[in-house]
């Protein structure tokens, strides 16, 4: 593992974000005066450095005629940025600064007919960028087909972080993720098993870029897991079945709707609980799951579903309605939560999904298995909460997983 400084690559993101950052507020350069009188400067300056900016408090002079502060700085050798603040206000936030050390930030006071009073220069020293502080949290492993990358943002500061391919002479793009999540972690994939070279940096809002974290990566092995193999795992704490259509209708290959999904019975209640039985023992690395599309957004479909699994036969316990990754219950392990993407139209029970909405579910989704999560056999799906709230019972037309067989 190596460390590389500054890998640059173009963003759209950063860069769009710097020019909505940097953007003239029009309304501001309106003369609204035919008074031309130079303003006075502002006073009794002081400064509260936080990290990466620093919030700059003053005294307006006395006139009405103030429209606004400016303040001009250089954030990086590279970049400079001008902050505006209304006349309503005695302070002005200056931000996006490249490192934690002193930067000379220029105030002027601008009236009504654009005219600008002497500028007044003072220095700030922002504390370290958000985008420095998580670098050293980041970390790269193996995963399924790429990388596992993941890193910490405590103070959950909106951040990016990208991954590049280093393996051929010319470095690739592979993926932006944005975030303002605490804990992170995602996924690159697509690749063979053959060994690969990754580069992987963090960005922020105004466009810096921390050091590359690089490493040789090998691919682990991924393959949709045989459904053949697949049987019902019943436990007397699962819920009851509706009718007929039990766990095998959840891997018989169908998502049309063409025959029926695995349904609970009605009035089983929710949280509801089917069991499976994978007949090996797989690590997983995600899965596909259907609607019935028919019902979309509605009926039984759940909104939000956990997996728990075992690589032996788990006890027959009922399972909390509310867990953590990790935790486990009579020998099952919770691999994961899991939220059905929101319909496109945002309709939810009682208002009807659209047509356009049908179409979105038709295909299915594809959701991650934590790369944390320990080899199973037996998993058990647990619905706690359906788009209908009003329905008691739960459904999934198809299931499919993928993962590399033990």
């Amino acid at each position: 593992m190596y460390l590389y400084k500054r890998f640059y690559f173009v963003l759209g993101f950063a860069i769009a974000c710097l020019f909505v950052c940097c953007k003239k507020i029009d309304s501001y350069n309106i003369p609204s005066s035919d008074d031309k009188t130079k303003p006075q400067v502002v006073t009794n300056i002081k400064i509260d450095n936080y990290d990466g900016g620093a919030n700059i408090t003053y005294d307006l002079p006395n006139s009405p005629n103030i429209l606004y502060v400016l303040a001009s700085y250089k954030i990086s050798d590279a970049t400079s940025r001008q902050t505006k603040s209304s006349y309503y206000s005695d302070s002005i936030k200056v931000e996006g600064f490249a490192k934690s050390q002193d930067y000379d930030v220029t105030l002027k006071v601008v009236t009504r007919a654009n005219v600008e009073s002497d500028p007044v220069t003072v220095k700030v020293h922002p504390g370290q960028p958000v985008y420095q502080q998580i670098f050293p949290s980041l970390a790269m492993q193996s995963d399924f087909g790429g990388a596992n990358i993941k890193a910490r943002n405590p103070l959950k500061k909106n951040i990016g972080i990208v991954v590049v391919d280093l393996t051929l002479p010319r470095p690739s793009l592979i993926t932006q993720y944005y975030t303002n999540r605490d804990s992170i972690e995602f996924n690159v994939r697509g690749y063979d098993t053959k060994e690969r070279k990754f580069g992987v940096y963090v960005t922020d809002t105004w466009g810096n870029i921390s050091d590359t974290l690089v490493k040789t990566i090998d691919p682990i092995f991924e393959t949709e897991i045989d459904k053949s193999k697949f049987s019902p795992f019943p436990l007397n704490t699962d819920s009851k079945i509706y009718s007929n259509w039990g766990v095998p209708y959840l891997y018989d290959g169908v998502t049309d709707g063409s025959v029926p999904p695995m349904h609970t019975n009605v009035g089983a209640g929710i949280p509801g609980i089917l069991s499976l039985d994978m007949g090996q023992v797989v690590k997983l690395s995600r899965y596909k799951a259907w609607q019935q599309y028919q019902f979309a957004y509605t009926d039984g479909n759940p909104k939000v579903w956990v997996l728990w699994g075992a690589a032996t036969p788990g006890a027959d316990v009922n399972l909390p309605a509310t867990s953590q990754l990790g935790d486990v219950v009579g020998g099952w392990t919770q691999i994961g939560t899991y939220n059905s993407p929101p319909p496109p139209s945002g309709n939810i029970p009682p208002t009807p999904a659209t047509a356009a909405d049908v179409e979105f579910v038709k295909p299915g989704f594809d959701f991650n298995v934590p790369f944390s999560a320990p080899p199973v056999r037996y998993i058990r799906i647990q619905a706690v909460e359906l788009w209908n709230k009003s329905i008691n019972f739960f459904i999934f037309q198809e299931m499919t997983f993928y993962g590399k067989p033990q």
